[in-house]
């Protein structure tokens, strides 16, 4: 019974494309492991940029400077 856990940032996901994350990883249990799609569960779970942070800053840094340089 595969437990597939995906983590994102909270940046505007849309339902659809959430939707289509589900759809898509429970396919790849069934084309790769032969796993059944009822007894696939997919979990999303959206963290706030404040809280993800990556090279020693938190993306809400990253996002803020990213887009200071591009002015």
């Amino acid at each position: 019974m595969p437990y597939i856990s995906i983590k994102i940032t909270r940046e505007g996901a849309t339902a659809e494309q959430k939707r289509r994350l589900i759809e898509g990883a429970t396919q790849l249990m069934v084309d790769v492991l032969d796993k059944k799609p009822q007894q696939t569960f997919v979990v999303i779970e959206e963290i706030d940029t404040d809280s993800w942070g990556v090279a020693g800053e938190t993306v809400t840094e990253l996002r803020r400077r990213e887009a200071g340089a591009s002015d």
